[in-house]
């Protein structure tokens, strides 16, 4: 600072000095160079300036008795070029010193913006932190005062709380749902084994096949409780029952969103806690699998699951832990929490049973794991199931039942569920009618103190009719014999049914040249076992299908998927060219082969309810096919026969005398 003091007393002197009458024009270009350092002072301040003129080198021009040498430092400090040279002339000053006053009311403009941008972000660093002040001073109030909270958070609270004081009562589903094992009706079997695999000291994981409505939930639910109260049973009284729906679950290739298996929550995500967030932690967050630990994990329609699931899932089952993986981990990392660090190196506890539970067969499951898996099949309920499960219901619901009604609602389903949906829709229009629904209180009707309901035909038809229901079995049995129609039976999924097949036969205008008509959509299959049918019909009748002009309907259309309908086709082909009779409460399936032999056939279990739900009395099977089936399973006579000639004998009419 001396220094640049040194420098104006300098030019002070020079103009003390000065000649007693100098030029005119020299004296306010002197002024104006004095005047414009006095303004660099003012923008840079002395020290700065200084400097800036030391690295131009221009502090000896601006030393210098001669103005043109301090115009030339001016030109160096306000270019930034300490090349510049060499120093103007006299006659140059005027116009040199326009240019470079120009050029320093640049820097002035310049030097004002950037104080009022200075200025702005002050002010908002000022703001900024006063605002982290107070978050951390709202922090520090949390802390000091767990409960408290703010009047939105206050309100949101009340909200919730007086959405918690208003309750319905309990759906219709829940009242109506088993309580205890006699109350699952037509089960008996698979309970028993059921029962038997998960209260034994090693229970096994399980798979439950089965048409939907039949109990296959509740089951496994009753089950449990029963095996806490073993004392072979690993099961404690904790032991949890985690339910879930495998169509719900599918498989995240990130592992972020995985209910069933677990995720880990990176820093990035947005499930992640904050603190472990800002400390770049990763957060495992365990499953279902975890969630059932030491109980059962039940996974309803496991069929349905996405298959690189399953075999995750074959992974925890084996392992009985379920691990977590992620880029973000640093074991190294002495802030990872503990726990954080356990889950990681040492996965979750997951040691449950498994029971998936399924509407789909068993190709829908992957193998690896359907071997790891003990499997149950529900079976599907009949007319009579049916009736039992409505009567249950009506008991529950207080209600009275006119005649008929429990068996009219059975023929228009096989699923329990559905049947306690008809009988509810019923009630809920019986209750309209009686006046009820508009007197009495829900309390009084839900102990079953308000007036006697009684549910009546009307209101099934009406339900049938206002949800488009159809009875599920239209075809019936009788006792009187037909020529030219025959009872076969089909499968689909877990559920059979009878497939009713007829024949005509007229006698050809030329005789070995008579045709042959057969549904277009019932398959090749099928076909080939027309042919057959007619081979082996000329082995046993002598009669030649040639000779003939013959049609064979499968009534209802669709397709026949197999040969089991061999037997079947060759009784109504036999029928309608003898004329002999076929009894129509017989149905009969099996292969035939061109021997005449009756060969085995799949799903005899399920095609015995398809039988039972037509009112078919005798079932005829493959003698192959009798270890399948128990002994006058469902109450049905059942034959099981070699040859085409023991069916004829049981299928057909007997001649008379």
């Amino acid at each position: 600072m001396d220094f640049f003091k040194n420098i104006f007393s300098i030019f002070h002197k020079k103009e003390e000095q000065a000649m007693p009458a100098p030029a005119s024009h020299e004296e306010p270009i002197d002024r104006e160079i004095d005047a414009l350092y006095a303004v660099l002072v003012d923008i840079m301040g002395t020290e700065k300036l200084v400097m800036k003129a030391g690295k131009m080198k221009a502090l000896q021009l601006m030393r210098s008795e001669n103005r043109c040498d301090r115009v030339l430092a001016l030109q160096r400090i306000l270019d930034e070029d300490p090349l510049i040279a060499p120093a103007p002339k006299e006659s140059q000053l005027p116009e040199v010193m326009e240019l470079l006053s120009e050029r320093t009311a640049d820097l002035v403009a310049r030097r004002s913006v950037e104080d009022h941008i200075e200025k702005k972000v002050n002010e908002k660093l000022e703001k900024e932190h006063q605002d982290y002040v107070n978050d951390i001073r709202r922090q520090v109030i949390k802390e000091e005062k767990p409960g408290a909270e703010s009047p939105q958070d206050k309100k949101k609270r009340k909200k919730l709380e007086k959405l918690e004081e208003v309750h319905l009562t309990q759906s219709i589903m829940e009242l109506l749902r088993p309580q205890d094992f006699s109350e699952i009706v037509g089960q008996e079997r698979a309970v028993k084994s059921l029962m038997a695999k998960l209260s034994s000291p090693y229970p096994q994981h399980l798979l439950l096949y089965g048409p939907p409505g039949v109990g296959k939930t509740t089951a496994a639910r009753l089950v449990l409780e029963a095996a806490k109260k073993k004392a072979a049973s690993p099961f404690s009284e904790e032991a949890p029952f985690v339910e879930t729906d495998g169509t719900t679950l599918r498989w995240d290739p990130r592992d972020m969103t995985n209910p069933l298996l677990g995720s880990v929550h990176d820093p990035i995500y947005q499930g992640a806690q904050r603190n472990l967030a800002d400390s770049g932690i990763p957060e495992p967050k365990p499953g279902l699998v975890t969630d059932a630990h030491g109980g059962i994990l039940f996974i309803d329609e496991i069929g349905e699951m996405d298959e690189m699931l399953q075999n995750k899932l074959l992974k925890v089952l084996e392992d009985k832990r379920a691990f977590f993986e992620s880029a973000y981990y640093d074991p190294t990392d002495e802030k990872v929490p503990p726990y954080i660090r356990k889950l990681f190196e040492e996965g979750a506890p997951a040691d449950f049973v498994l029971i998936g539970a399924t509407t789909r067969d068993a190709g829908h499951i992957n193998p690896a794991l359907r071997s790891r898996c003990a499997e149950i099949y529900f079976e599907p309920l009949t007319p009579k199931h049916i009736q039992q499960i409505v009567q249950n219901a009506a008991a529950k619901l207080h209600v009275t039942m006119a005649d008929g009604v429990a068996e009219l609602i059975s023929e228009y389903t096989i699923e329990g569920r559905k049947a306690i949906n008809i009988l509810a829709d019923a009630y809920s229009l019986a209750l309209e009618k009686c006046g009820a629904a508009d007197s009495v209180p829900v309390e009084k009707i839900a102990k079953g103190e308000g007036p006697d309901v009684a549910i009546t035909k009307a209101e099934i038809y009406e339900v049938a009719q206002v949800s488009r229901l159809y009875q599920f079995v239209t075809k019936k049995a009788s006792d009187k014999a037909v020529q030219g129609h025959v009872f076969g039976l089909g499968v689909a999924g877990f559920l059979g049914s009878v497939i009713e097949i007829e024949a005509v036969a007229f006698e050809a205008h030329e005789k070995g040249k008579g045709t042959v008509r057969f549904n277009e959509t019932a398959g090749s299959m099928a076909k080939d076992s027309v042919f057959n049918a007619a081979s082996v019909m000329r082995q046993l009748t002598g009669k030649d299908i040639h000779d003939y002009d013959i049609h064979i309907n499968v009534i209802g259309g669709g397709n026949i998927d197999g040969p089991s309908a061999g037997t079947a086709i060759l009784a109504v082909l036999t029928s309608a060219v003898t004329g002999r009779r076929i009894r129509q409460d017989v149905a009969v399936t099996g292969e035939i082969s061109l021997q005449g032999r009756v060969r085995p056939v799949g799903g005899v279990f399920e095609k015995a309810y398809g039988a039972k739900q037509a009112g078919i009395k005798t079932l005829i099977i493959p003698k192959e096919n009798d270890k399948d089936i128990p002994k006058e399973h469902l109450g049905l006579e059942i034959h099981a026969v070699e040859t085409a000639e023991e069916a004829f004998d049981i299928l057909f009419e007997p001649a008379e005398a």
